[in-house]
């Protein structure tokens, strides 16, 4: 199957500067990097600073004037630009990085014609503009600026106790006979449910150790039928 194609459309208002590598690589995890646009008002001297990491990762700049004092044109520029990009047929899906709200509308619009849509944004992200998404990716937390477990929760109410009754739910759903399984299936019904669900939020790069650390759910692993050197992984509440 190819890899998704995607629009990276950057608010350049709303993101610093430091993010832009761990961006770009986490969507390179999902797929391939179509456009890479990021737009702002570039006669600005706030925003000098982005000019050495545009040239390092050919980000292209869109620049956008403020017409009126206090007003940003930089939303309608994305959303158009996006609209634009949706037409041409030439992308899978987008990444919009903001952590603004006026984008919830845009990525609705663009799930509703069968774009996958990843967000990216600041811990103050709105919730509307996180639910919108397909997935949502808080920026600290990519960054590896994840200092408090606590805070993190606190965030967006996605805690433990929230996941496990939502795993629970999942395995009763799409269990065999005997109670067990896939644990691939149960985290893709989960970050399906959940647009910001990331392991890393609770300081774990797998899935499989935070299940583990959930404490009320067993984990086998056998070979598959397919390909006996490749593992199947299946999961079963303990009763």
């Amino acid at each position: 199957m190819p890899d998704k194609r995607f629009a990276v459309l950057i608010d350049a208002d709303n993101v610093s500067d430091k993010y832009i590598k761990v961006i770009l690589d986490e969507i390179s995890n999902e797929g391939i990097i179509t456009y890479k646009r990021i737009y702002g008002d570039w006669t600005k001297p706030a925003l000098a600073s982005w000019k050495n990491v545009l040239l390092n990762h050919s980000i292209t700049p869109m620049q956008q004037y403020n017409y009126t004092t206090g007003k940003s044109s930089t939303d309608s520029a994305m959303i158009i630009d996006a609209m634009d990009i949706l037409y041409s047929g030439n992308v899978d899906g987008f990444c919009i990085v903001s952590s603004d709200s006026d984008f919830t509308r845009l990525a609705v619009r663009l799930r509703e014609s069968g774009m996958y849509v990843i967000g990216m944004g600041e811990k103050k992200t709105p919730n509307p503009f996180i639910s919108a998404c397909n997935r949502f990716k808080y920026l600290e937390i990519i960054g590896g600026n994840n200092k408090s477990k606590q805070e993190d929760c606190d965030i967006d109410k996605l805690n433990t106790n929230v996941i496990k009754k939502a795993v629970s739910e999942i395995i009763a759903d799409v269990s065999d006979d005997d109670g067990w399984a896939s644990l691939s299936e149960v985290g893709n019904i989960l970050t399906k449910r959940f647009s910001n669900f990331d392991v890393r939020h609770f300081h774990y790069n797998k899935l499989t150790p935070f299940i583990k650390s959930l404490g009320i759910f067993e984990i086998k692993s056998i070979p598959s039928s397919v390909d006996p050197n490749v593992k199947v992984i299946s999961i079963k509440e303990i009763k």
